[in-house]
């Protein structure tokens, strides 16, 4: 069976390594990138906690022993599925079964000009974009006189309170109590604003009331202005424009407000709903074919449990292709039994700053905050990162940046134009 996967990221390549030297099968990896990425720690790449290289990994390190797995490092471009083939940027590929792990990208909601102004994080190289115009921002205010163009280079605004947002927020808050006084002695660090706007009453609206009350205590204390029930209508590179009237002058503007699905060309449009996902059965095949699965941020399964689809996060896409793994392997088998997909939530988590963290468990249900949750968390991480010397460094790193307050990398190598992110 000639299995095309499409997309290296948690969900893709996980199935990848599932079928990997399995008798029956011939797999196909193709990614528009070389190397599997580890988003849960883009933050700390673009707030010069960690160097790129420690959380992205080569895919033909993965497989160097692979037997039938291949890498194609192209980008997917339309799938026939009438001829079942999918037709990427360097050639066509014909499949038996085609799975999609496209994930998600920054979703905008139709706005051009934040989606033009402002920074997302949802690949290594768009983290390393943001950590440039933060650095080169602060280079910059050394030589501005006008205390109004100052303070604009001096605000920045995080959009969206969920993980992403509250992890870059306490980052940056951390940044500016420990390191950035001692390097940039001429500017007063106490006029620099990092603003959290997020649009419902609460941070970490996904999880537990106590995560969301803890996480926004903890940046409080960091010194982060959160702002809850706060819309962004606008912003066109220097005034951020809110729903309500009021506007917040800056220069950076990092957006973490929300994703969409990649859906490929030649899907059919009536099985996209909202988020841009698409409409699979409980076995994770798109709706209306028995060879095409859709799995991971992508995918959208209403069950009993999750009637509006699942959370869009990594366990899910890896728990999905272990479903996915072995029911092609009884298709291989020619097995008529398959097992249906049932997420098993293991819980949430999210951290905020030094010694400060947020952990919750369903079951039984428990709720973790502070140093314990922060311990729990860099555990966890440093587990699901690929490759013992990645985890090695990653490790290193965290560890001389706790006994030293102090962060390495802050290195400015080129300057990254807008037009390059993607």
């Amino acid at each position: 069976m000639k299995v095309v996967i499409v997309g290296a990221g948690f969900g893709g390549l996980r199935l990848a390594r599932k079928l990997n030297n399995k008798p029956g099968f011939e797999v196909v990896l193709v990614d528009r990138f070389n190397y599997h990425q580890f988003q849960p720690l883009f933050y700390q790449v673009a707030t010069a906690g960690l160097d790129a290289s420690n959380i992205s990994f080569p895919l033909r390190k993965v497989f160097q022993k692979s037997k039938n797995v291949r890498i194609r490092l192209a980008e997917l471009k339309q799938i026939v599925p009438a001829a079942n083939k999918i037709i990427t940027d360097a050639e066509e590929i014909h499949y038996d079964a085609l799975v999609l792990a496209t994930g998600a990208d920054t979703n905008f909601f139709g706005n051009e000009k934040l989606a033009a102004n402002a920074f997302p994080m949802k690949s290594t190289v768009e983290a390393l974009q943001l950590r440039y115009r933060i650095l080169h921002n602060l280079e910059e205010s050394l030589t501005i006189k006008d205390e109004g163009e100052l303070q604009r280079r001096m605000n920045i605004v995080v959009v969206g309170g969920g993980p992403t947002g509250v992890e870059v927020s306490g980052a940056l808050a951390e940044m500016k109590k420990y390191i950035l006084p001692k390097e940039y002695p001429e500017l007063d660090f106490s006029k620099m604003n990092i603003y959290l706007l997020e649009g419902t009453g609460k941070t970490l609206a996904a999880m537990s009331e106590q995560s969301s009350a803890h996480s926004k205590k903890y940046l409080e204390r960091l010194g982060v202005k959160v702002m809850t029930n706060t819309l962004v209508k606008d912003y066109d590179g220097k005034i951020v424009s809110l729903q309500d009237g009021s506007t917040i002058a800056t220069n950076t503007v990092i957006w973490a407000a929300g994703i969409k699905g990649n859906v490929p060309e030649g899907v059919d449009k009536s099985l996209v709903v909202r988020g841009n996902r698409i409409k699979t059965d409980r076995q994770c095949r798109i709706e209306g074919h028995s060879n095409i699965y859709a799995i991971g941020d992508l995918a959208y399964m209403e069950t009993p449990k999750h009637p509006n689809g699942h959370p869009q996060v990594a366990p899910v896409a890896m728990q999905q292709a272990d479903t996915v793994a072995e029911n092609l392997k009884r298709i291989e088998r020619k097995s008529t039994e398959f097992y249906e997909f049932e997420y098993n939530d293991k819980g949430s988590m999210a951290t905020v700053g030094r010694n400060l963290a947020v952990v919750d468990v369903p079951k039984p249900r428990l709720h973790f905050g502070g140093f314990f949750a922060w311990m729990i968390w860099m555990g966890l991480h440093l587990m699901l990162i690929l490759g013992v010397k990645n985890r090695f460094f990653v490790f290193v790193n965290w560890l001389y940046n706790y006994v030293t307050y102090d962060q390495n990398l802050r290195l400015i190598f080129k300057e990254f134009n807008k037009s390059d992110k993607k």
